[in-house]
């Protein structure tokens, strides 16, 4: 066992069994459990506990991440076909022997093996690959056993050639005794004799019934006599040779089969340490698998390991789609470490708790959690949490000795990295010394450097956290005017009872009501009416900083934008950059190539006897290539050496020069000037402007650079296909690499003709998803983008429709 697996080691736990059952731990072991494929791994999830040691837990959760990479790219992944072959293996390897059965077992766990080592094949993620590493398929050992033994567990004629032949003699011998025993049921000496026409085995010989009275009439001998005694089964003496012959072609095959089995159960029994040590290889990893798809199931995450608990949208994972979520805030990060919970009944404070508490083992079990990107929770080195009446009959104990035994253990544990969980503290005994035992409690925990979240119905609590430094109010939210519980959690706010609302909705009379109230002590309402404002204020100061955060979170959002958009651009720009100059070196080649052809034109027209046949056009062609080329020189590095168009003309506009709009930035050959409107008309990609005079300069004529035909066209994009893959997987990378890569990709995609492109980022922390989703939504050849399906990565992955 490696330490990853240590989960069911007591001693590295993070949790007493009292802790597990109160914050429902062991419903989530039997998710876990119900998504494992055979009998090691379900062990093992049932053994699942929390683990204390930070490095643990990470290890934990790597392979959770890893097995959540590979479902994403391998939907199908999975250890199917696999059994518990145990006992059958422990059995070999102490000398004994095999059922066909266990052999067909065997088989097909090789078979499972085979096929997840075959999806390995191409991994590179270290936990999967260690496993890989362990595991032993036993090809020969399994194609043996395929010879041997079908898929009913029986052995075959295939298993060997001896076997095959024992078994001919056999079905030679049978149909021999068979078919002289049919003879003699249809013999008509017989018709008296018989009692019924059928050929039967009676203690491991093939005879025939005759009735009692006539036994005397078919020498034989007798076996057996049916239960009313009118019945004899009577092997005649005309057939006992040949079932002597059946008899011992049918010892010989089962002989042979017993060897076989033998000769096999021998060769398990020599594989059966590496096929032990593979058989856990194959649990571990199946584990891995089952806590990644619970993960996809909850739409949970990886928290961020922290000092402080920060779980937006938390979700208890019991409580079924239906669950409203809530955000809880807890630690040093936030000015406090310990959260006192108040509000009516039924209303979700205790869910409160054991949500914050139960996420805390989940993840130091290593599954994922079920909240929002940007989760974060401390490693705690113990959860302790007194939830729920454990009132002990036996023990005669109260409730309050109870919860109080609890406490007490709490207190003598707690130290820093504690989180300690305690439901409605202080109750069942006098409120006021009640409330006083709460807030010492409260206070030797938070001294003691534990995090601590309580529920109360205490004014007195109440008031202790607003005034302590370290201790806030939090309030479970009810709708007065429904009576229904809201079930939100409001960090910051002091709750209330509601007790004479719910009272005055249900139909108390008024006047008790009244009664009632004048009965409260002046500085109970003193103290409600006090912490109400706080509360109002709290509220007010909450609203303001979430403004602020929501200010500051969309600064760093369009200061990321921008980040990115500067990435882009130089992207863009250098790539434009090596696109033109490719261009130029390509224009000037070809210009280059003519020029060498007129130069040997020249020579050849001065070899000849009449120089000027076809040397004035060799020459203005000369000239004109000359200049063509210097064009291209000077284009091609960046320089001014090209002659300007009409250099040594006029500047107006003429007809047959290249033209610019000033207003529109067009460029086309001028085509007509009229001298009485002072219009100049250009055409451009095969369209004709026309334009004010004093809006055209006069613009060098454009070099044309190659022009690809449809065949090269479709090569590119060919070859662009032939080098995409449909998935780019980004998971680890930072922002700006991610980013440089995904734009390189996207072009390709676009290249090659993708409609869509899925786009792997992983779940983690946030930061990489929201930076790819933003450069997308903002990415011009993006149509539009989603989160990708559960076979896509779930929330881990996006898909851009280009």
């Amino acid at each position: 066992m490696t330490p990853t697996d240590s989960a069911a080691d007591p001693l590295g736990a993070a949790a007493d069994a009292g802790t597990l059952r109160a914050l429902e731990f062991g419903s989530i072991v039997e998710e876990l459990a119900a998504l494992t494929a055979f009998g090691p791994s379900r062990e093992m999830a049932e053994a699942a506990m929390p683990l204390a040691d930070a490095v643990h837990v990470g290890l934990l959760q790597d392979q959770t991440d890893e097995a959540s990479q590979l479902l994403v790219e391998q939907s199908q992944a999975t250890i199917g076909g696999a059994r518990d072959v145990r006992q059958a293996l422990e059995r070999a390897r102490r000398g004994g022997r095999l059922a066909p059965t266990d052999l067909l077992e065997i088989a097909e766990t090789l078979r499972a093996t085979s096929a997840f080592v075959a999806r390995l094949s191409e991994w590179r993620g270290t936990h999967l690959l260690s496993v890989r590493d362990e595991l032993d398929d036993a090809p020969q050992l399994r194609a043996r056993i395929e010879r041997t033994v079908d898929e009913a567990g029986e052995i075959l004629d295939s298993a060997s050639a001896e076997l095959a032949a024992f078994r001919k003699r056999l079905r030679t011998a049978q149909d021999r005794v068979r078919e002289r025993l049919n003879t003699m049921l249809r013999s008509s000496t017989l018709a008296g004799v018989i009692g019924e026409a059928i050929v039967t085995l009676r203690a491991g010989r093939y005879v025939i019934p005759i009735r009692a009275e006539a036994k005397g009439k078919l020498k034989g001998i007798v076996h057996d006599q049916s239960a009313s005694g009118a019945t004899l089964y009577v092997e005649p003496l005309t057939v006992v040779e040949l079932n002597n012959t059946w008899t011992q072609a049918s010892l010989d095959a089962a002989r042979e089969e017993e060897r076989i089995i033998e000769e096999l159960s021998r060769e398990v029994e020599a594989r059966a340490e590496a096929l032990l040590a593979s058989l856990a290889g194959l649990a571990r990893a199946d584990l891995w698998m089952a806590r990644a798809r619970l993960g996809l199931q909850q739409d949970a995450v990886r928290p961020q390991v922290d000092g402080s608990a920060e779980l937006l949208s938390a979700r208890h994972p019991s409580l079924g789609p239906g669950a409203v979520p809530i955000d809880l805030r807890i630690g040093e990060r936030f000015g406090y470490r310990a959260l006192v919970v108040t509000g009516p009944n039924t209303g979700g404070k205790t869910v409160s708790l054991k949500t914050l508490g139960l996420l805390a083992l989940m993840h130091q079990a290593g599954m994922r959690v079920p909240a929002a990107d940007g989760a974060r929770l401390p490693v705690f080195g113990r959860v302790m949490a007194d939830i729920g009446d454990e009132q002990s009959i036996a023990q005669s104990l109260s409730t309050f000795s109870s919860h109080l035994r609890n406490v007490v253990r709490f207190v003598a544990a707690a130290g820093h990295g504690t989180l300690v969980l305690l439901d409605e503290i202080g109750a069942g005994t006098d409120p006021t010394e009640g409330s006083a035992l709460a807030m010492a409690i409260v206070e030797r925990l938070l001294a003691s450097g534990a995090m601590v979240a309580a529920t109360t119905h205490y004014a007195e609590l109440k008031a202790f956290a607003q005034e302590h430094a370290l201790v806030s109010n939090a309030s479970v939210a009810f709708d007065v005017a429904t009576l229904r519980p809201t079930y939100r959690l409001e960090i910051g706010l002091p709750g209330k009872s509601q007790a004479f609302a719910i009272a005055q909705r249900l139909g108390l009379p008024p006047e008790i009501l009244d009664d009632a109230r004048s009965r409260l002590a002046a500085e109970h309402v003193s103290m409600e009416e006090t912490l109400a404002a706080i509360g109002r204020a709290e509220a007010e100061r909450s609203i303001e900083l979430e403004r602020a955060r929501e200010e500051r979170q969309a600064a760093e959002s369009d200061r990321e934008r921008a980040r990115t958009g500067v990435v882009r651009a130089r992207g863009e720009a250098a790539q434009t950059l090596a696109d033109a100059r490719r261009a130029a070196d390509g224009i000037l080649a070809r210009a280059e190539r003519e020029v060498e052809e007129i130069r040997r034109e020249l020579t050849r027209q001065r070899n000849l006897r009449s120089p000027r046949r076809g040397g004035v056009a060799a020459t203005e062609a000369f000239d004109a290539l000359t200049q063509r080329a210097a064009r291209a020189r000077a284009e091609a590095v960046g320089t001014e050496e090209a002659p300007a168009a009409g250099e040594g003309e006029s500047a107006q506009p003429r007809v047959g020069l290249w033209g610019r709009s000033r207003t529109l930035g067009s460029v086309g050959r001028i085509v007509d000037v009229s001298g009485r409107t002072g219009r100049v008309t250009i055409e451009t990609d095969g369209a004709r402007v026309v334009i004010p005079g004093d809006d055209v300069e006069i613009a060098p004529e454009p070099i044309v650079g190659p022009v690809l035909r449809d065949e090269e066209i479709a090569e590119l994009k060919r070859r662009a296909a032939s080098r995409i893959a449909p998935r780019l997987d980004l998971r680890g990378e930072r922002v700006e690499a991610a980013l440089e890569q995904l734009g390189a990709y996207l072009d390709e995609a676009l290249l090659a003709g993708l409609d869509e492109a899925v786009i792997v980022h992983g779940a983690g922390t946030g930061a990489l998803r929201r930076s790819i989703r933003e450069y997308l939504a903002n990415h011009a050849r993006v149509r539009s983008t989603r989160p990708g399906r559960r076979e896509e990565g779930g929330d881990g992955a996006t898909v851009a429709e280009l």
